[in-house]
């Protein structure tokens, strides 16, 4: 077998044992002088550690899913070259599993007086804020026999931001935006738009929108065309109690809310509307106010990174409060919470006169498909009953969301995939029918 070129120095050394009497000792202890001189050398020949030089640059900030490159710059200031290992600790949701030991260690060589970049390439599965717990590096001697080591705080932090998956349903809602802001040849009317222009009579118009006295001015017969009113507010509420910690698939209920949220502030602010957040339990967890439209969705994305579900029973007269304080004009408000039947019947039917007596009230509700996929199950004495319970949880839900309607409120309820593209269809709609 070959020997390495450590190896063969080792058994060389190992070769010439030398007896050592030690006072107080009951015996004589054998050491290998020639090795303790080298392992001795080899220690001292190792680049220190605390005089290291090292800072960090990169992403600060990344979506959910997203990879994210934090580099670290190290800079040797001694006399002697320094040969490493380093690793970059991190939280351990900065990674997905079972890949920190290849992405956070790092193997590097530094001459005396120069400088190494190495980069960590994260990957968080949670959102919020994920800190560098510190960079600890081992440094060797020529011969690797003995090392010295040290840790360096060296702060950095990158915010993993909400993935806004729903932004692919972005075009087509904006495209029919278009269609009810008379861009397109399909025009709408309603008690709440306003006038745009004249254009000529085709078949199918709505013989209301006829304008007969441009009509008597020219030879052909003129109809009004009319676009939906702009610069409307939409306050959006999220409810960060208890009931959005229930997880749908493998995410909380909040996440489903949050990414509808976006969809629905990204269409509206283009439509020439005015959104605000506010995310409430029992006091505001979050408050996005007086944006521009360019600014808007930045700021929600950066107020939402760091929002998660608090394990108690929302305030619903405190919610109501907060936001009538900041909806003081007729608003759109968009309720991002549960249909569960307690807390809803207890909590909130109680002060939702508060709120659709002045506003516009749409509740937005996420639903959870395996309750559907039960409810259609069948085979077996087990699947029946499950059947029957999903049935009876179904019925409660289109109960209550019936109760809310009858107060005039718009229900919405889907499934995660399903929630975002049908709040916007529901504002589109409000938007068309001049309700806002």
């Amino acid at each position: 077998m070959a020997l390495t070129g450590r190896t063969a120095l080792l058994a060389a050394l190992g070769s010439l044992p030398v007896g050592i009497w030690e006072p107080g000792w009951t015996g004589l202890l054998a050491v290998n002088a020639p090795l303790a001189v080298a392992c001795a050398c080899d220690f001292a020949l190792a680049a220190p550690v605390r005089r290291l030089g090292l800072t960090r640059s990169g992403d600060a900030s990344v979506r959910l899913g997203d990879p994210a490159d934090v580099t670290l710059t190290l800079t040797n200031p001694s006399r002697r070259t320094l040969r490493a290992h380093l690793r970059d600790a991190w939280p351990p949701s900065s990674w997905q599993p079972g890949t920190e030991v290849a992405a956070s260690r790092h193997r590097l060589t530094v001459p005396a007086g120069e400088r190494r970049r190495v980069t960590t390439r994260l990957r968080p599965t949670r959102r919020g804020d994920r800190q560098t717990d510190g960079v600890t590096i081992r440094s060797f001697g020529p011969l690797g026999l003995f090392s010295r080591q040290g840790t360096h705080k060296v702060p950095w932090t990158v915010r993993v931001l909400p993935p806004f998956t729903s932004r692919k349903h972005l075009p087509s809602k904006l495209a029919r935006l278009r269609e009810l802001d008379g861009r397109t040849s399909v025009l709408t009317r309603g008690e709440g738009t306003e006038f745009d222009s004249l254009r000529e009579y085709v078949p199918g118009d709505d013989t209301r929108s006829i304008d007969w006295r441009a009509t008597a001015r020219q030879t052909t017969v003129a109809v009004r065309t009319w676009r939906p009113e702009r610069d409307r507010h939409i306050l959006l509420v999220l409810d960060t109690g208890r009931t959005s910690a229930g997880r749908v698939g493998d995410a909380p209920r909040l996440d489903a809310s949050m990414d509808a949220a976006l969809l629905l502030a990204a269409l509206a602010s283009r439509a020439g509307d005015r959104v605000d957040l506010l995310a409430y339990d029992r006091r505001v967890r979050a408050l996005v106010q007086g944006r521009s439209a360019g600014d808007v969705l930045p700021s929600l994305v950066n107020s939402m990174a760091n929002l998660e579900p608090e394990l108690v029973e929302t305030d619903a007269r405190g919610l109501a409060a907060t936001a009538l304080r900041f909806a003081p004009r007729r608003s759109l408000i968009v309720l991002c919470t549960t249909l569960d039947t307690a807390p809803v019947e207890g909590g909130l039917l109680p002060v939702l006169s508060q709120l659709t007596q002045r506003h516009t009230v749409l509740l937005a509700s996420v639903a959870d498909p395996h309750v559907a996929r039960m409810a259609t199950a069948r085979g077996n004495t087990d699947a029946v009953y499950e059947a029957a319970a999903a049935a009876q949880a179904q019925t409660e839900r289109h109960r209550t969301a019936e109760q809310l309607r009858r107060h005039g409120v718009t229900v919405v309820d889907a499934t995660p995939d399903d929630l975002a593209p049908a709040l916007a269809d529901a504002y589109l709609a409000l938007k068309a029918a001049g309700r806002l």
